[in-house]
């Protein structure tokens, strides 16, 4: 069973794909750490994002991996520093290039065979499992996804300027010549403005408990 969340950034979806994970008892992984992971491996390589023909070298040599959580490539743990303000103003720019965005796909698709997962980014249900069993699509106010990431204090940076880099990231996210955000044809919409998590996660349930899964 493959379920699909995505939405733009700060919508809840890490959040609510831990909880309907460990209710539903499926495995969890989060694709935006991924591309995060990826792009701080690139920060420390002193690696440009328009280096292409590096770029392509480092994606010969690199090994992803999950485990209990963390990301790990080439075997370092690079988990704590995924929300880092130089890696958040950086992952949008290097999850646009094609070859990353194929490198990662190839990753999931591979890392997903015979287990049932749930996973969140931004085009889960529309390019990396367009058969998934469920498409789910997260959504709220930039007003509202910006708190949610302040209150995360998970990054030294202001709610202004987290509002400016999410406000940034959507429309990087929404104009990618591949895997642009958008809401897959068959994907059920929620608006996660005026909800409360527990009100998100009952809905998802209520959605993969419709459907014959035991919750």
């Amino acid at each position: 069973m493959v379920v699909a969340i995505d939405g733009p950034a700060g919508a809840g979806k890490s959040t609510v794909a831990k909880i309907v994970a460990n209710r539903v008892d499926i495995e969890y992984v989060d694709s935006g750490a991924i591309y995060r992971a990826i792009t701080k491996k690139m920060l420390d390589s002193n690696i440009k994002i328009e280096d292409y023909s590096k770029i392509e070298e480092l994606l010969k040599d690199i090994n992803i991996s999950l485990l209990n959580g963390k990301i790990f490539i080439n075997g370092e743990d690079l988990t704590p520093f995924l929300r880092t303000k130089e890696v958040t103003e950086l992952v949008s720019p290097v999850s646009n290039n094609v070859a990353i965005r194929h490198k990662v796909n190839e990753f999931l698709n591979e890392y997903s065979k015979n287990k049932s997962i749930i996973m969140d980014g931004r085009d889960i249900g529309t390019v990396v499992f367009p058969n998934a069993d469920f498409k789910i699509y997260l959504d709220a106010s930039l007003e509202k996804r910006s708190q949610r990431r302040f209150l995360e204090k998970t990054t030294n940076m202001s709610l202004d300027d987290i509002a400016h880099s999410i406000k940034k990231r959507d429309d990087n996210d929404k104009n990618k010549s591949f895997g642009a955000l958008k809401v897959a044809s068959d994907a059920i919409y929620l608006d996660t403005t005026d909800l409360s998590v527990d009100e998100v996660v009952d809905n998802i349930l209520k959605i993969i408990k419709y459907n014959g899964v035991k919750v």
